[in-house]
């Protein structure tokens, strides 16, 4: 049996959907497979950060994300251990004017794929993606009830994660930094942290990071990062205690735990950036954690998700040769994606690096950046069109 659509996407996750809406608003013959009927907590990015949220704007999808119970966060609280060291008004001091959004991540696909399929795109959960062959047209053979079907597409997405198999069906090599970081995150109730805030805690000494992520009522997201040679994953409600021990010695009060009580899985995953160059060839684009798995420590994954759909919807909507389309968003995801790469390796090295070399980098580097803080690029909230260059790179490290 084989059908025939103008996109068919592997995937029904925040880009997927965002891609779709967005394609069948524009008359376009659209298919998402999403093989979870219904979507768990996977301890998944639940953060997004100013540009990503504009990227939602521009694709028309923020009202989704409010449906599903967007929060709102218009403060970013550094901690270096316990100690406070910034409390900036997010609104006013990025480029777009907006905050944070955090959001739980289920509700959030629930909402966007509802409104994928409300635009006219065919949804098909319960399904799994077989096998993608590239050509004109690409070709997706899908299995539902034990049945195979072949799905012809003038253009297959691959959308669904880090562990692809479009991307690995179509034979994309993909590329990795070596494993170093790692981020353990849990979703917590009952936890005393203010509700308007997104707070990082550093603690140098160790390398560590702790994330606190409110999401409204009492109900927050935490991240624990830490070097992978220092302790083992943490995973299962049996390690519970050892998280919040980690999260107490990273500089995090123990006040916030007194109260609080476990409603969402405990687990840990690698943070190595992984990518391919140039995703897309014949008639198969690649997009968000498929394409680019960036560094979840910095949380700008839905962000770069978000782009990706965007960025791909505005090359095929405007010529009627998606080939050279394909293309041309691949071309412009390298530039964004690598610059953003480059960021955070520079992050981690300022932030996340211990031993004495790095001990001296920040001696040298942090008063400069406290007398003049345009000196470490805004990235993280504005986005990875800022130059990242050996002289940015210098500037933000003292190094000028």
């Amino acid at each position: 049996m084989s059908t025939a659509y103008d996109v068919a996407i592997a995937g029904g996750g925040l880009g997927s959907a965002a891609l779709a809406k967005n394609m069948a608003e524009q008359g376009a013959r659209v298919l998402v497979i999403e093989h979870e009927k219904q979507f768990k907590d996977r301890v998944r990015g639940e953060v997004m950060f100013p540009w990503g949220y504009a990227e939602a704007r521009a694709l028309g999808v923020a009202d989704c994300l409010a449906e599903a119970g967007g929060h709102h966060l218009n403060w970013l609280d550094t901690y270096v251990s316990s100690d406070l060291v910034e409390h900036r008004e997010v609104i006013p001091s990025t480029t777009h004017q907006l905050p944070f959004l955090a959001c739980y991540h289920p509700a959030m696909q629930e909402s966007l794929l509802k409104a994928a399929a409300a635009a006219g795109a065919t949804v098909r959960r319960g399904a799994a993606v077989r096998e993608v062959r590239p050509g004109a047209p690409a070709e997706m053979v899908i299995e539902e009830d034990r049945r195979l079907e072949t799905i012809t597409a003038r253009l297959v997405v691959g959308a669904e994660g880090r562990s692809s198999l479009v991307r690995s069906s179509a034979h994309f090599p993909v590329l990795r930094d070596p494993e170093d970081m790692m981020i353990a995150g849990i979703l917590l109730e009952d936890v005393p942290a203010a509700e308007d805030t997104l707070q990082g805690i550093y603690n140098f000494a160790l390398g560590h990071l702790v994330v606190i992520g409110p999401q409204g009522g009492g109900r927050v997201r935490m991240y624990l990062c830490y070097h992978d040679r220092t302790q083992a994953r943490f995973q299962g409600s049996g390690d519970l205690a050892r998280f919040v021990e980690g999260c107490k010695k990273t500089g995090a009060s123990a006040a916030l735990f007194e109260d609080a009580r476990q409603i969402g899985p405990l687990a840990t995953f690698g943070c190595a950036h992984s990518w391919v160059d140039h995703p897309y060839r014949d008639g198969v684009a690649l997009v968000g954690d498929t394409a680019t798995s960036s560094d979840p420590t910095w949380g700008q994954g839905l962000s770069l998700t978000l782009r990706d759909a965007r960025v791909l919807r505005d090359h095929l909507m405007r010529t009627d040769d998606w080939d050279a389309a394909g293309h041309a968003y691949a071309n412009e995801h390298d530039g964004y994606a690598g610059r953003l790469h480059a960021f955070h390796q520079w992050m981690t090295a300022m932030y996340l690096e211990t031993g004495p070399d790095a001990d001296a980098r920040r001696a040298r580097a942090m008063p400069l950046i406290a007398q003049d803080p345009s000196r470490q690029p805004d990235a993280l909230f504005v986005g990875p069109d800022l130059p990242v260059d050996e002289a940015a790179r210098k500037r933000f490290f003292g190094e000028d």
